[in-house]
């Protein structure tokens, strides 16, 4: 009896694992799919989602990608192309970027660092429009001190003007999107919020940006001179620059907002410059008044026929070297750098009156100057 067990016991254990083993080749042969399986029905996209992808439908055919060439100079001629890890961005000295269709005459506006060296060295400049079509296009004028350019299409596009919207009411948290050409890659989208408001950032000729927005929104090389959107598909800024040591999105990336790029925009289009309030002085080195113990803006120069030549503001005398004018002060606000001064200039805007506080000689005073329209890399 007990033999007879052990051998039953034995036989169920033997077909177990021969169950066992068998059971990968069984399952593979009676379940496996071999034709396409059926689709199953997904139902309506999230809310969010529908609206993210309205937007993107409705402003990416407005989006452009920008192909700057700089002129072959010297050794440049008998060179290969240069293409960086990616294979995208600097090609043979093309310059690659975004931008967006500004109006029905074929204006497009990008940033002014991707046309820069081609307008410098009489290089070309083409625009590939979202149908793919790549037509030629010429600089209408640029502002290095806003990092903004104007172009015109050889050709006058299809893709309508984006929706402008406004940037004084926008909120840290909201929603934006991002639309531009990242490592070569057309017509990416990246999302985020509004990180910040009110940030500085330096541009050309000394200056800074003030009231720069700053976004989460993945931003990298490429995406310069492209659409910050809001929820509503309207225009908030134009993506300019990303703070990353590598050179790579890291999560800070930063747009002029478009409250500024309406002001400068149509000024490029109408003088090829844009109109820039200042008081005619040439201001001296930050770093160098630093080591002098000096705060505030010091008046290097001043211009022949400015407003602050008819202003009696003096600069720094170039037989003795002495100290003329520094700059403390507009009205209630203290300027402690060229920035503070830039700053309160471009509020106060063209053909106004403005008090400013200056020290000379130890002692202070208030001197009121009337602001005109000066070149660019004066103030």
């Amino acid at each position: 009896m007990p033999d007879r067990f052990g051998r039953i016991v034995l036989a169920a254990v033997l077909v177990l694992l021969a169950l066992y083993v068998a059971q990968p080749y069984v399952t593979a042969l009676l379940f496996s799919a071999e034709t396409p399986r059926a689709v199953t029905a997904r139902g309506d996209l999230a809310p969010a989602e529908a609206t993210t992808v309205a937007l993107f439908e409705r402003a990416s055919p407005s989006v452009v990608h920008v192909f700057a060439q700089a002129a072959a100079q010297g050794r440049a001629l008998m060179s290969l192309d240069d293409e960086d890890e990616q294979g995208q961005g600097q090609q043979g000295g093309t310059q690659t970027g975004t931008g967006f269709v500004w109006d029905a005459a074929g204006h497009v506006v990008t940033n002014n660092h991707v046309v820069q060296a081609a307008t410098q060295s009489g290089g070309s400049i083409s625009v590939r429009l979202s149908s793919g079509e790549v037509v030629p296009a010429r600089v209408v004028g640029t502002a290095p001190a806003y990092d903004l350019a104007v172009l015109q299409l050889g050709r006058t596009s299809a893709a309508p003007p984006l929706a402008i919207g406004t940037s004084a009411d926008l909120k840290v948290g909201q929603s934006v999107y991002a639309i531009g050409n990242p490592f070569g890659l057309d017509h990416t989208l990246t999302t985020g919020v509004i990180s910040a408001l009110q940030r500085r950032l330096p541009t050309g000729e000394g200056r800074e940006l003030s009231g720069v927005i700053q976004t989460d929104a993945a931003i990298n090389p490429g995406n310069s001179g492209g659409p910050l959107l809001d929820s509503a598909g309207r225009l908030i800024g134009v993506n300019t620059a990303i703070f990353s040591p590598s050179g790579a999105s890291a999560g800070i990336g930063f747009a002029v907002p478009v409250d500024t790029v309406n002001r400068v925009v149509p000024d490029l289009i109408r003088n090829g410059r844009v109109r820039n309030p200042g008081i005619g002085i040439i201001a001296g080195q930050e770093a160098t008044a630093a080591r002098l113990g000096i705060d505030g803006v010091v008046v290097l120069r001043v211009l022949r026929g400015s407003p602050a030549a008819q202003a009696g503001l003096r600069g720094v005398d170039p037989q003795t070297g002495e100290i003329g004018d520094v700059i403390v002060g507009i009205g209630t606000t203290p300027v402690h750098r060229l920035a503070d001064l830039t700053a309160a200039i471009q509020a106060a805007g063209l053909a106004q009156a403005i008090d400013l506080i200056v020290e000379r000689d130890g002692r202070t005073r208030t001197v009121r100057v009337t602001t005109a329209d000066v070149a660019e890399n004066r103030l």
